[in-house]
């Protein structure tokens, strides 16, 4: 982690954007057009792949003069320049002018001299969090707390025990404890520990496509930090959703409807959110968590609108000591700001400089951090709403957007329906099931405000159209007009059918090839069910699956002795008991190295398609060994 000079052409990428993220740069002072996608999103511009390839084309007729897919920095430049406004080339220049806070790491890509770059404040803001959130836990001592001056949260991360119990922070109960290794360990008792993390990762939406163990153990750093800040905004934002918490409804604007309310990104919801109270203090508003929040007074003015009031019995008043505000100097208003902050429970993730640079990460979180504790919003009682329609997503819908984030489509998806109207999502996923995708025939944002949903419309039945020409996917009884109305089950039918060719796809490459069925994951298990002197099954509607026991069975005849079977209840089991077999099958699966997106319920309740999904993956696995 010790800092190095950063070549010219590495240090005016890294001044694109305030928010250093991970970049490969070359040393000869260009970057491939395959990077291209990456550099957009360091450079706080994250683009959709079909935008993306469009630049790309674009720059090869126009720049790259001798067609070798290689981008110098001043045509990158030229074209982020043209993407964004003037307003943004400003603070762009601006931004080329600062670089502190910026560690550059030799790495050891192919390329010779690859570098990567971290961010300081990151690593500290991180280093407090897990401090405190974790600072009880009993199998964290040996490494809590970190200093967050030092490096110690990437040797802390290789033995996987903290990703895992700050997933489980993030989203409850996804990795069973008891299939974490905690005592004694091994290079191979850590590499199951750092499967397990990631695997649960990949089923909580986390982009891990391209994070290996490895790294982990290795402690890259940019690799770290971009998949602890994936973990952590999860956490952050899981509650940030109309079904969790009905008093958002509070936030509903004139002449919307509940459902326009819905459509809204959790980042989104946040935003309005301090609107909301700075407009009850009469304050200005605030457009982003950046540029508008740097001189601390927008965040006077939301602390002492949130600061319980002695109103509710159990919690005492908390009055915020505004005389801050008068401070000349923006980096002084800011610590005192977050002195304010403090005394709510809630300095956490910015430091004043970051609050003074606008980073607009460690502000988001900041923000999110003080909605979980202090949302100060009241359920509006006498408006005309219908309660029953906030219904949370289903426990499939979930799966299938995690797997889909996991895939890192672009923009992330927040609700299924409604982020799936204009089937862009759909052509992505296409693309990852080797479905090709004629770009030119897709309509692509920003639509016109008249005739948008023509425009988006049009996609869909493109979309649905690949889907029975070139996927051969049964489609019957599905129109575009489906999809871009968010017909649930025509949806979801679309869906599992592109979850199924994906999980299929890995199993071919691993077979050479062959065409595989659900005929042929069903033998290959009975086969090793056999061998190990194991019971078989008779499909993917067995009863005996909701025990978990053929899983269980499974994996233990995919990686001998790895089940504890004294953990395991075998005869007359209750619904609880079997939800405990189904939490220790589904982790112990990622544990062994199994990407599986299910979730325990879908073992107990027996529902065939997703346990058709975990024994792919399992024989993934079990034909990896080779």
């Amino acid at each position: 982690g010790y800092c190095v000079p950063l070549s010219d052409t590495q240090f005016a990428l890294m001044g694109l954007n305030f928010d250093f993220s991970p970049l490969d740069v070359h040393a000869h002072g260009y970057i491939s057009t395959n990077d291209l996608n990456e550099l957009f999103k360091v450079a706080n511009l994250p683009l959709p792949g079909y935008r993306v390839r469009e630049i790309v084309d674009e720059l090869s007729k126009t720049m790259d003069t001798n067609q070798d897919g290689k981008i110098t920095f001043d045509e990158f430049a030229e074209v982020f320049h043209g993407l964004k406004s003037s307003e943004v080339a400003k603070t762009f220049r601006k931004a080329i002018n600062k670089k502190e806070g910026l560690c550059a790491v030799a790495g050891t890509s192919e390329q010779s001299g690859t570098q990567h770059s971290y961010s300081e404040e990151e690593k500290v803001a991180f280093v407090n969090w897990i401090n405190k959130a974790l600072e009880k836990d009993q199998d964290c001592k040996h490494i809590l707390p970190m200093d967050p001056s030092s490096d110690d949260l990437f040797t802390a991360m290789g033995d996987g025990i903290i990703l895992c119990k700050m997933i489980n922070l993030s989203v409850p109960d996804t990795i069973d404890e008891r299939t974490i290794n905690k005592k004694k360990l091994t290079p191979f008792t850590i590499q199951e520990n750092l499967n397990l993390a990631l695997n649960s990762a990949s089923a909580i939406g986390c982009h891990v496509v391209n994070i290996g163990a490895e790294d982990l153990k290795e402690g890259r750093q940019h690799l770290v930090l971009g998949l602890l800040w994936q973990v952590i905004k999860i956490g952050l934002l899981a509650d940030i959703e109309i079904s969790r918490n009905e008093a958002l409804i509070a936030l509903l604007r004139d002449g919307e409807s509940l459902e326009d309310l819905m459509k809204v990104s959790p980042e989104e919801l946040l935003l309005r959110w301090a609107n909301y109270h700075l407009g009850e203090a009469s304050c200005p508003k605030i457009n982003n968590f950046s540029s508008d929040i740097k001189d601390s007074k927008a965040y006077y003015n939301l602390l002492n609108q949130v600061a319980p009031k002695g109103d509710e019995d159990d919690i005492p008043p908390i009055a915020i000591d505004m005389s801050g505000l008068r401070e000349k100097d923006d980096l002084k208003r800011a610590e005192s700001m977050l002195e304010q902050a403090d005394r709510l429970g809630c300095r956490q993730f910015v430091m004043p400089t970051d609050v003074v640079r606008g980073n607009p990460k460690l502000n988001l979180a900041f923000v999110a951090n003080l909605f979980n504790k202090y949302p100060a919003l009241k359920k509006p009682e006498n408006q005309d709403i219908d309660w029953s329609s906030i219904e949370g997503e289903t426990r499939e819908e979930r799966t299938f957007r995690n797997w889909m984030n996991s895939l890192g489509v672009s923009p992330r998806v927040n609700h299924l329906y409604v982020d799936l109207d204009d089937a862009l999502i759909i052509f992505q996923l296409y693309e990852k099931i080797n479905v090709p995708v004629d770009w030119d025939k897709v309509n692509k944002p920003p639509y016109p405000k008249l005739g948008s949903n023509m425009k988006k419309l049009e996609n869909c039945n493109y979309a649905v159209e690949l889907g029975k020409k070139e996927a051969k996917f049964s489609l019957v009884g599905v129109a575009g007009q489906d999809l871009n109305e968010g017909n649930r089950t025509l949806t979801l039918a679309l869906l599992w059918q592109l979850m199924r060719r994906y999980t299929l796809n890995i199993l071919e490459d691993l077979g050479d090839g062959q065409k595989v069925n659900d005929d042929t994951i069903v033998t290959w298990v009975n086969q090793m069910l056999t061998q190990a002197e194991k019971k078989n099954i008779s499909g993917f509607k067995d009863g005996s699956i909701s025990t978990s026991l053929p899983v269980l069975d499974l994996i233990d005849a995919i990686q001998p002795g790895s089940i504890r079977y004294e953990l395991v209840k075998i005869e007359d089991l209750t619904d609880e008991e079997k939800l405990n077999n189904a939490k220790y099958a589904i982790s112990m699966a990622r544990k062994i190295g199994a990407r599986v997106y299910a979730l325990p319920e879908d073992l107990v309740e027996v529902k065939p398609k997703m346990v058709m999904t975990v024994f792919a993956c399992l024989m993934a696995r079990g034909m990896k060994r080779v």
